[in-house]
């Protein structure tokens, strides 16, 4: 006989205030919570024994990109793997009136007694009430990582930038300074996020409040790394960060580093070489030194800058990729030689976390000297 305060399982997930479903190994829909019928419009009768992708929830990520496959699938993901989901991702859903609905989702493998992975669960809360200030913060930080740069048969300037959300605390610019002269900046705040993202703003006026400074490396980094401890205060936040100057009219490049990873040189005709940028993070404390490295490219030679993204990522079994798996993926791939470039990098990375998105922001800034 039940207790007069017992309450079923169904009962407490219609209960809780973020939508809630489950599906079996065949992505088939087996539960169907009532948030989850408030937030889409999607009764049980319509979806349950349904996949998620027969005409009903179609989910894209922010940037567009089905999430319908099994190499794309959130929830097919989280299955496979038998590991629930470390961060939340934002999805669009479809409604039930043909309207996206953001969402904010997290996944993980549902189990049987015997530990077996038998379906998977998916819980769900609606971002429409923060959706217009999450996409005027991506404008602003869209215009703020845009290059513009003149014509110049001698060097092309590629970037990619991914934030893990809307918005990431990744920055980057690149400044013709004069006619053979280019400057160029990559810096990861810590974090993610929206908070991460103004802090990245910062960054953007730091980069036009000491513009006389970036032709020497060294020292637009110190000043960079001063006024971050001046506004932010030390030990507050903090940023890696890489800053270079490039002469195209001698193919000389100098660079300063402030804990970032070191930039991957790919010399058209030799072994790709490491460059060692070592210094401070920007922020931790104020009178910080920087060293300079400064090399000669060939006509030809290629440099790849990336932020931590790049290489800070791990699969399901927690092995991470590091510095010499990134090196492996780009030798695989031929990089930079093959079509698609720097978006065949990031397919590589998510195939190696297993995952249909990074753990951390991804930015990569490819130089190449044409001579």
């Amino acid at each position: 006989m039940l207790d007069d305060n017992w309450v079923s399982p169904e009962a407490i997930l219609d209960a809780m205030n973020v939508g809630v479903y489950v599906c079996d190994r065949d992505r088939k829909i087996t539960y169907w919570s009532r948030k989850a019928e408030a937030v889409t419009g999607w009764a049980p009768e319509d979806v349950i024994g349904y996949s998620c992708r027969d005409n009903i929830l179609n989910h894209i990520d922010k940037d567009g990109r089905s999430l319908c496959g099994e190499e794309s699938c959130p929830l097919y993901r989280t299955m496979v793997t038998g590991v629930e989901a470390s961060v939340p991702i934002i999805v669009f859903a479809l409604g039930k009136d043909g309207q996206r609905i953001p969402m904010r989702v997290d996944v993980a493998p549902l189990r049987n007694p015997a530990g077996e992975v038998i379906g998977g669960v998916e819980t769900f809360r609606d971002l429409t009430p923060v959706m217009p200030d999450l996409r005027r913060a991506k404008q602003i930080q869209d215009r703020i990582n845009s290059v513009d740069l003149p014509p110049d048969a001698r060097l092309r300037f590629s970037t990619l930038y991914r934030p893990r959300d809307m918005v990431g605390g990744d920055f980057y610019a690149i400044q013709a300074e004069s006619d053979d002269r280019y400057t160029f900046m990559l810096a990861d705040m810590v974090g993610h996020g929206l908070a991460a993202a103004l802090y990245s703003v910062h960054l953007n006026l730091v980069w036009n409040k000491y513009q006389d400074l970036r032709a020497e490396p060294k020292a637009f980094t110190a000043a960079a790394n001063d006024d971050l401890v001046q506004v932010f205060g030390p030990d507050n936040t903090f940023a890696t960060a890489v800053c270079g100057v490039f002469d195209a009219r001698h193919g000389t490049l100098k660079l300063a580093g402030a804990g970032g990873p070191p930039p991957l040189l790919l010399p058209k005709d030799g072994h790709p070489q490491w460059l060692a940028t070592p210094g401070t993070p920007l922020g931790i404390d104020t009178g910080s030194g920087y060293a300079e490295l400064s090399t000669t490219l060939k006509p030809g030679d290629r440099v790849l800058v990336c932020s931590d993204g790049a290489f800070e990522v791990h699969n399901a079994s927690r092995d991470d990729l590091g510095q010499n798996g990134f090196a492996a993926i780009l030798k695989e791939l031929d990089f930079p030689r093959t079509e698609r470039r720097m978006e065949r990098i990031e397919e590589e990375l998510l195939k190696f976390s297993n995952a249909i998105r990074l753990q951390d922001d991804l930015t990569m800034i490819l130089f190449e000297y044409l001579g």
